[in-house]
């Protein structure tokens, strides 16, 4: 009997995001080169298997730097719900990018915890020190960040301050203990815990994409919360997903009785619209149904 519609706009918030984003894409590529040439200079496999990660950083806030201005786009004839799925793409290229990478670094450390090689512990010192003190910098930028994007980067940040701070302490020991398999052993811990993390977001990467209920909300009790409201006789073909992480949709039909009126209707819409929003669901779409009318729909009784 009628639709409500509703389409986010482009916020300051996603300005922000934008800027902290691209800093972190800036301050991580130029620690990447940096990275490559110390693992070289100190022969030291974690350095090299850190910095193999942050060149998939560097493409994953690349791609997250460009799509979280594309992804603000207003939808259009082409794309109906706007371009903010184009982020959930580029979170999945980018964790095929790290399984690779980090299965290459394996077939190269694992052999070296066999015939360990000599590696220079003051060299590791000084990049595990400056890794630490810039992606510290992009850690606290992006640490209030609201969006879906940047709190995927934060982590990916976290994760590597996380990682010079055990490159740091593998140093120090080698500093005074002559334990060159240190360096190959923290390389495939480092790896494993980045496969880990790669396995858990492509996990809620795929329940996006496969249009699974948020795992904060339920069908069932947003239902029972509609048919509570004055004028509702029941809630049924309620659909709910989200389109990157963070914005919800949800479409769903109304019964009213025969002789609602059409402000009564309205009323009920912008009842069902503005509990919805509270529960952080932006997209609503409200179809009415008459008491006695049948939608099509095999739950419609």
């Amino acid at each position: 009997m009628g639709q409500v519609l509703r389409h986010e706009t482009k916020s300051d918030n996603g300005h922000e995001a934008y800027k902290n984003i691209k800093l972190a894409f800036f301050l991580n590529l130029a620690f990447t080169i940096f990275e490559v040439i110390g693992g070289l200079w100190t022969n030291s496999l974690a350095i090299l298997s850190d910095a193999l990660h942050d060149l998939g950083d560097s493409i994953s806030l690349g791609m997250s730097w460009h799509l979280e201005k594309y992804s603000q786009k207003a939808p259009d004839k082409i794309y109906t719900y706007g371009y903010a799925r184009f982020s959930v793409l580029s979170a999945l290229i980018n964790n095929f990018i790290l399984v690779g990478g980090s299965v290459l670094i394996l077939t190269r450390a694992i052999p070296r915890i066999l015939h360990p090689e000599e590696v220079k512990p003051g060299g590791m010192l000084i990049f595990a020190v400056t890794g630490i003190i810039i992606n510290g910098l992009a850690v606290l930028r992006l640490k209030k960040g609201k969006s879906f994007n940047e709190k995927a980067v934060f982590w990916h940040m976290l994760e590597d301050v996380v990682g010079w701070l055990a490159i740091l302490a593998a140093g120090v020991i080698m500093l005074f203990v002559d334990m060159p398999v240190l360096d190959p052993v923290l390389s495939v811990l480092i790896t494993v815990y980045v496969i880990y993390n790669v396995i858990k977001n492509s996990k809620g990467i795929l329940r996006v994409l496969m249009q699974r209920v948020p795992v904060n909300l339920s069908i069932d009790e947003l239902e029972k919360e509609i048919a509570a409201l004055p004028g509702v006789l029941s809630v049924h073909h309620t659909h709910l997903w989200s389109l990157e992480g963070e914005k919800n949709l949800l479409s769903t039909h109304v019964a009213v009785k025969e002789e609602t009126g059409m402000n009564e209707i309205l009323k009920i819409k912008n009842s069902v619209k503005e509990m919805l929003h509270q529960k952080n669901i932006k997209h609503v779409t409200v179809e009415i149904d008459c008491e006695s009318e049948n939608c099509g729909d095999e739950n419609c009784i």
